[in-house]
């Protein structure tokens, strides 16, 4: 156990995670200290209208002194950002401000003076703009790791898909060999490392009961002669499975965790199943790096009415 702080990067500021971390922040006592890097206006605005009461203890970016850091107060540092509301609609407005924010804790997570980095959630009509399909590209980009994966975590059932946040017409053309490899590898080491165990896997097809009807399926071309050369590796994988029965309950003890061919094919079920507990994890960084398993949720911006459940999870995971 070490108590290096753990970095939050607000994300977007017109969403609800600010109002989850206060939430989290009243029920948590965690063995280490966080770092916020948010709008300290922001914050204070946001945590009068939701009825929080946190002190700040102002934290400078570029020399953190790590004996100031205070569990009971909100380690804070500020980024401006120009708002009128405290809760308005999300907009391209706050790209500047979630790009800074990324940038100050990547420089921060480069000198390894931290335990891991959790994020709020961003806009990816906004923020992304096409340029990246997630935050998990977003990171490949921005730290020049190419070889990542998404994993949503629980203890219970994991999944993780080989491509994320892509149209359903181009699932197809980006499925390869060497993603299944890259993404069996990061898992497999993710277990080993923090449950010194080796994880059962199970792989989905790509098409429906994982047969087609026609000769160049993706199930005979990739995915099979992927796993039998990962089996040959001694890699605990079985599949391909068909992605509407491999979730029933009596498969599901098998495995620990289940890799599908895109996002929603394992995303569905699995919040069908668990609900939003589970956290959204990049495994192939230099760090490690999660998120609550939501988006900004804009709807319910300013109610105070937002489970902080995901959050909780994400920061019990690294406060060990």
């Amino acid at each position: 156990m070490n108590n290096k702080p753990i970095i939050i990067v607000a994300g977007e500021p017109y969403s609800i995670f600010l109002e989850i971390f206060f939430k989290s922040k009243k029920k948590m006592k965690l063995k280490k200290p966080i770092i916020l890097i948010a709008s300290k206006e922001l914050v204070l605005k946001q945590m009068k209208k939701l009825r929080f009461n946190f002190k700040i203890n102002d934290i400078n970016k570029n020399k953190i002194n790590f004996n100031i850091l205070d569990k009971k107060k909100i380690n804070l540092i500020d980024v401006k950002f120009n708002f009128k509301k405290p809760f308005d609609k999300i907009s391209k407005k706050s790209n500047f401000y979630i790009n800074k924010s990324f940038k100050i804790a990547l420089e921060i997570l480069k000198k390894k003076y931290c335990s891991g980095l959790i994020n709020g959630p961003i806009s990816k009509k906004y923020f992304l703009n096409g340029k990246n399909l997630g935050i998990t590209e977003y990171l490949s980009e921005k730290t020049k790791y190419k070889d990542v994966a998404m994993v949503i975590f629980n203890k219970k059932l994991s999944v993780s898909p080989i491509t994320t946040h892509l149209a359903l017409k181009n699932v197809n053309k980006m499925i390869s060999k060497k993603k299944i490899y890259t993404h069996v590898e990061l898992i497999t080491k993710f277990y080993k490392k923090n449950f010194n165990k080796k994880p059962k896997i199970g792989i989905t097809g790509l098409n429906p009961h994982c047969e087609s009807n026609f000769k160049d399926c993706e199930e005979d071309r990739i995915i099979l002669p992927a796993i039998k050369n990962l089996n040959k590796r001694k890699y605990n994988v079985k599949g391909p499975f068909p992605a509407d029965t491999i979730f029933v309950k009596e498969n599901l003890k098998n495995f620990d965790i289940i890799i599908g061919m895109y996002h929603d094919q394992v995303l569905t079920p699995m919040k069908a199943l668990l609900g939003f507990d589970a956290i959204n994890m990049t495994l192939g960084l230099p760090f490690i790096r999660i998120s609550p398993d939501h988006g900004p949720n804009s709807s319910m911006l300013g109610k105070n009415l937002s489970n902080p459940q995901s959050l909780i999870n994400a920061l019990k995971f690294l406060d060990k």
